[in-house]
């Protein structure tokens, strides 16, 4: 699959996957890139990746330097969750922890908990770059729960994808 990306998300996404295979850690890309992956349009911010906060450790001496947040805790009115922010040559990185990710329902009535199964990623060539993204149906459900347009456009990205294969 290709896709057009900027040269600093091709050359972020290939630095980060290389240091998550060299480790054996599980991971999956979630967020905004799995919808450009799934044919949303939108503007891409950021990478979003998910892997067990036991393996945060793992991976701390390579990617200090760019941290420019965490690991910590993390809560806002949307999320509640571990957390690293890194800044990889103007490519924002953000690494959450997928044994314990909380969304807050569109209302904000409630706190929806998310766990990953790796076991359901697709396997994907991106660019030359062998990488493992969320399960579409998975993504639909969890989007399903955040406000704003950009969630709807990666919905019916997502529900494409899903209808294609």
């Amino acid at each position: 699959m290709k896709l057009p990306l900027e040269e600093k998300t091709i050359t972020a996404l290939h630095w980060i996957i290389e240091i998550l295979n060299k480790h054996k850690i599980n991971y999956q890309i979630s967020g905004g890139f799995a919808g450009k992956v799934f044919g949303s349009k939108r503007e891409l911010h950021d990478i979003d990746i998910d892997i067990s906060k036991k393996d945060f450790d793992k991976i701390l001496p390579e990617i200090s330097d760019y941290i420019i947040y965490g690991p910590s805790h993390y809560v806002d009115d949307k999320w509640d969750l571990e957390l690293i922010i890194l800044n990889y040559n103007g490519q924002e990185i953000d690494i959450s922890d997928s044994d314990n990710i909380l969304i807050s329902n569109k209302e904000r009535t409630k706190w929806i908990s998310f766990t990953t199964d790796f076991s359901k990623t697709l396997n994907i060539d991106l660019n030359g770059i062998k990488i493992k993204v969320i399960n579409p149906k998975d993504f639909i459900e969890y989007k399903k729960e955040l406000d704003g347009e950009h969630q709807l456009e990666d919905i019916e990205a997502a529900k494409k994808y899903v209808e294609a294969l």
